[in-house]
């Protein structure tokens, strides 16, 4: 791999694409966000981090226009699985436009519903987290959801799956 230059030329910040290219730089994991006990919903969100300890708080931020935008404002609680490495194909479905709505988006995905907010928490995940909506804070065209965790698992091992560069990708070695 060629090295940077000292200093990488400045994007074009009136090209979205240019600063997608930037943030696209920075390494992500990948979780699939869901809510909705009855008419359940979800994405494919890498826009996902821990914010404390204590309380035990995390956020999500989502576009206004995604469908489950709504529903987390609704119900007040959302759950996100965090995606393991061959789960590629789970991140490609909730990230698919296309999909089928409601109960049809879940079928042939293995979940279960969660305990604490109803909402699907994937099988055969990293990690799951199931959340109270707390905080609500605007951040142009998304919601930042910040979430109080009501309770949360993890798998023994394995890999996450990653994006990086606008692809995915996974951990070497």
């Amino acid at each position: 791999m060629p090295p940077l230059p000292a200093h990488a030329p400045e994007a074009d910040l009136g090209d979205p694409r240019a600063l997608r290219g930037v943030l696209g730089r920075f390494a992500t994991g990948v979780t699939v966000l869901t809510a909705g006990r009855d008419v359940p919903c979800g994405m494919t969100a890498n826009s996902f981090t821990s914010v404390s300890l204590e309380p035990a708080q995390v956020l999500v931020c989502v576009v206004k226009s995604a469908a489950i935008h709504a529903t987390v404002l609704a119900e007040g609680s959302f759950a996100v699985s965090v995606l393991a490495r061959d789960q590629e194909w789970v991140a490609r479905h909730f990230a698919d436009s296309r999909r089928p709505r409601g109960l049809r988006e879940f079928e042939g995905i293995g979940h279960r519903r969660g305990h604490y907010t109803g909402a699907p928490v994937l099988d055969d995940v990293q990690a799951w987290l199931e959340c109270r909506l707390g905080d609500v804070h605007e951040g142009g065209d998304h919601t930042i959801f910040v979430g109080t965790v009501l309770g949360a698992g993890r798998s023994a091992g394995g890999d996450p799956l990653l994006y990086h560069g606008g692809g995915f990708a996974r951990l070497a070695g």
